[in-house]
């Protein structure tokens, strides 16, 4: 069976590093990926004080290029786009017609006519596949160029000094959401852990250089075990649990992210749940006990199920059982009393705000 998950699993350029640093390997996306290294709570810790490094080299890239290349990236996602100064980095999300989540991402303004999208790993070949059936009557060139680039992430409080010092690359002057490429390396300031941080998309062999450097300077490298618990922490959704073709972003409490002031795809159902409301809501519960909410459990009102959990953890920052869940709009109000049924125990928890963590990032 290992053998046939070898060859099914696609591997990034810094695979062998994972393997010579003895890293616990798992498939996650299509891809065999590195979950922890010195240990999750070792490696959350790094981000949160000083500076750690992941391989996100499985995230996809689509280059969109040409005359209607802002015209067709404005009408395939939901935030806007129109006017968008180079550098600049918009998050938002690609929706059905019924408002389900294709997915979210990012949109990375390279120039005039010229848009960098960022995907998830586990949706490149059905995000893609989306994009062309919905780029006919747009005068752009569409590449997929996911497996053009490596990428890493460098995150913590000390990310812009390591990236200076350690790799020699100068990004002190970026601020938040913004990038730069520097002789064909692609420079960005966004992070997805609530810390300041950067990533760096470039070819295979750049970013194995890199990767180098790094550990050789005592970098602690992060696996994607760290990497869900500070998104969560920070209240950052992850696509297949707080984002799905079922859970919309109006849903999802996105809408900040939604600019239904234009046409895009899915907006008009968007527009009515933003109107009419939604029937379920995704909020933050915090539990009274230890016991740790896990994904698919079920959220109870007077012992009745009225949803479920999408993410939850114990926290590494804060010492509190806490998790994201989709539950009946009604009682999504902060403060309401809610239980989560946890194997055959029910624990009781209340309704609280999805950032158990305030982010950190440099304005």
């Amino acid at each position: 069976m290992n053998n046939n998950m070898e060859q099914k699993e696609k591997r990034t350029c810094l695979y062998d590093k994972h393997v010579a640093l003895g890293a616990l390997m798992s498939p996650f996306g299509g891809f065999e990926m590195p979950i922890q290294y010195a240990g999750i709570a070792v490696e959350h810790q790094a981000v949160r004080e000083k500076v750690g490094l992941f391989d996100v080299s499985h995230m996809g890239e689509v280059t969109v290029r040409g005359k209607d290349a802002e015209r067709y990236v404005q009408y395939i996602f939901t935030n806007d786009i129109a006017g968008a100064p180079v550098g600049k980095i918009y998050y938002g999300m690609m929706c059905y017609e019924n408002g389900g989540t294709v997915d979210d991402l990012l949109v990375y303004k390279m120039g005039e006519n010229d848009f960098f999208l960022v995907i998830n790993a586990s949706n490149i070949d059905k995000d893609w596949s989306w994009m062309q059936q919905h780029a006919e009557g747009f005068d752009i060139d569409l590449q997929n160029r996911s497996d053009d680039y490596g990428q890493i992430a460098v995150q913590g409080p000390e990310s812009e000094q390591v990236m200076e010092q350690v790799l020699g690359i100068p990004c002190s002057e970026l601020t938040f959401y913004t990038v730069k490429t520097i002789d064909d390396v692609i420079v960005s300031r966004t992070g997805y852990t609530g810390e300041d941080g950067f990533e760096v998309y470039a070819t295979p062999d750049y970013i194995r250089a890199c990767w180098d450097k790094l550990i050789a300077a005592g970098v602690q490298p992060c696996g994607l075990g760290c990497r869900d618990t500070l998104r969560f922490e920070a209240g950052l959704p992850l696509y297949g649990d707080e984002l799905t073709e079922e859970i919309s972003p109006i849903m999802a409490g996105l809408s900040i992210f939604v600019k239904l002031d234009k046409a895009f795809i899915g907006r008009d159902a968007l527009l009515k749940q933003k109107e009419e409301g939604v029937a379920k809501k995704l909020v933050g519960i915090e539990l009274a006990d230890k016991a740790i909410p896990r994904h698919g459990y079920t959220v109870l009102k007077d012992g009745q199920p009225i949803g479920e959990v999408t993410t939850g953890y114990h926290t590494l920052s804060t010492d509190k059982s806490v998790c994201m869940a989709l539950v009946d709009s009604q009682y999504a109000v902060l403060g309401t009393g809610l239980d989560i049924q946890i194997r055959k125990k029910v624990f009781a928890g209340k309704v609280v705000k999805k950032l158990f963590y305030e982010k950190r990032y440099k304005k």
